[in-house]
Order: C-alpha cells, then structure tokens, then sequence
C-alpha cells in the first residue's frame, strides 16, 4: 500500500515552503515520493517552486483547475491510480489553499483507491499572524481543513508574538464551533507545532509524523461548485517591478476589487536577467530572487471585479 499525505492549508499559509522540508525529510529516511500538485487554478506557480526538489527519489505531477468540481473529482482519481503504479512509498498531496477536505477522504475511501492507498498524515498549516476579519467562506474552509488534521503547524512565527498566536488560536475554535465541530484546540496541545520553519530539525518533523488524522465531523456549509471564490491570470504583463510592488498592498485595500485573499507568481526583470517570485497577502508582499519562472501574476479571491482588476493592472 502506498501511504498518502494531505498538506493543506488556507490561502497563503505557507504550505510550500513546509513541503520542501517535509519531503527532503521524507527522502532523508530513504523513501520514494511524488509530489501531487492539485491546484484550484488553471496555472500551477506552486510546482514551479518545489521543481528543486525533483530527483531520483521525488517525481512532481499535477492537476489543473480550471474545471468544475465534478471533473476536478475525475482528474484526481485519474492521476492517483496512474501514480499507483509506479512504485512510490508515498505520496505527498498539496491542493489549493481553496479545497474541500471531504473530496480528499472520499476519494481515498473509493475503489480502486481504497486498495492501492493508505491516508497516512493529514498535516494542516496555518498562518501565526492569522487574518482577524476573514468571511464565512474563509473561516469555513479554514476550520474544515483543521478539524481532521493530525498535525497543525503555525507558520510564520518569526513574525508572531505569543499574543496573537493565542488569538490565532482562538479564532480557529470560534471558526470550528461555526460548523458545529465538537475539536477544541490548546495552547499546549502536543499535535500543535510553533516553529520557524527556517528551524526545523528531523526530530520536528520526526514528531509531526507521529500524529497521523482525526476524525471529527463537522456541518457542511459550503460547496465547490456554488463557492463565491475565483482567481484572474495575467501573463506577460508591462509593468515594471517597482510599479507591482507599489500597486499588489493596494490590492487588499480596495474593496472595488473584490476580497482579494493571495496575489502570487512571477516577474521577469530583463535588465537584471533575473526572475522574482511575488507573494502577496494583507499582511505584506514578498519578493525573492529565484533561478527560473513564468510570467503570469495570479490573483485569488472572493467575488473579483475582472474589469477593474485589469484597468489597475
């Protein structure tokens, strides 16, 4: 049987950054694995982050969005049982940060899944320095991706105070209560893990893989297919990289715009020949030197105004 993973995590958790460690972890203890990249949109930027991790022992595979639910369901059964047959010891699933939990127990509980896999870790990481203010929407999918998490890793702790990270907290059992999910989450409660991800030894992650999935149930308030979620893909676009870096924070301070929740991809700066990964949340954009990209600036959120997005562009 190979054993699954699910690593998810709301928009702009971190959960690529965790991966990274996760799987050279994984590889370190001599296991086979694949990476599956199941995206919400119809362009991956997130495989094209882990592609150093490709080697001997880690394939990469993908499934894009882009389609209804139903036939996203069908891709991923597809591609899990022609995964199944090359040999992995595990296989590693990050879905967007806008992903139904129950489609990922469902599938693996279904013939002939059932008979090749095994649900191994559900791992969930959320942000320290969580959002305060999020919708319904958000905070649903938030808890519902934390009710059956067997390890809950806080992300972005260099720049949490204990404070807020207790507010974080909070917030999350304010959000489970929501969906009327009985899990109650403590401070000190060992499957929880405040920690650089920066510092992470082995006996971390090491103690992460101790805790596997929990099963509680929850009230199911939303849908895929009637979510107010979207996402816009602007490729190749002419504007310099300081104009992004004024315009991405004014994003999230435009209500005209839409709830916009994550801005993330690539800028290609000709002068320099250099590539830049952007990733843009309320909190802050991040910009880093990378050794190769694509040109696209991708943009998620609730309810988005495609026409004024373009014209702020």
């Amino acid at each position: 049987m190979i054993k699954v993973d699910l690593i998810t995590g709301f928009l702009g958790s971190g959960k690529t950054t965790f991966i990274k460690r996760y799987c050279s972890y994984c590889m370190e203890q001599g296991e086979s694995i694949c990476i599956l990249e199941n995206d919400y949109g119809a362009v991956n930027v997130d495989m094209m982050l882990l592609k150093e991790l490709e080697c001997e022992k880690c394939d990469l595979e993908m499934i894009a969005g882009g389609c209804d639910a139903d036939c996203h369901r069908r891709r991923f059964k597809t591609k899990l049982i022609t995964m199944a047959m090359f040999g992995y010891d595990r296989v590693i699933i990050e879905p967007s940060g806008i992903f139904d939990v129950d489609e990922f127990f469902d599938l693996l509980h279904e013939e002939p899944i059932d008979g090749r896999y095994e649900i191994d870790h559900v791992i969930t990481v959320v942000r320290g320095n969580l959002e305060e203010n999020m919708t319904p929407d958000s905070d649903y999918l938030l808890a519902s991706q934390i009710a059956d998490a067997g390890a809950i890793v806080f992300s972005h702790m260099d720049e949490t105070q204990e404070d807020k990270l207790i507010k974080t907290i909070a917030h999350i059992n304010r959000a489970l209560k929501q969906i009327k999910c009985k899990r109650v989450l403590q401070r000190e409660d060992p499957d929880l893990f405040a920690i650089n991800m920066s510092d992470f030894t082995d006996e971390d992650l090491k103690n992460i893989q101790k805790n596997h999935y929990q099963k509680y149930s929850y009230e199911k308030m939303f849908s895929m297919d009637q979510n107010q979620f979207d996402s816009m893909f602007f490729m190749n676009l002419e504007i310099s990289l300081e104009d992004l870096k004024m315009k991405i924070p004014l994003f999230f301070q435009n209500p005209e715009l839409g709830n916009i929740i994550r801005v993330k991809g690539f800028y290609y700066d000709p002068e320099k020949e250099l590539w830049y990964e952007l990733n843009g949340t309320s909190d802050g954009l991040e910009i880093d030197e990378i050794p190769e990209g694509q040109n696209i600036l991708i943009v998620i959120g609730e309810n988005l105004n495609k026409k004024k997005l373009e014209s702020f562009l």
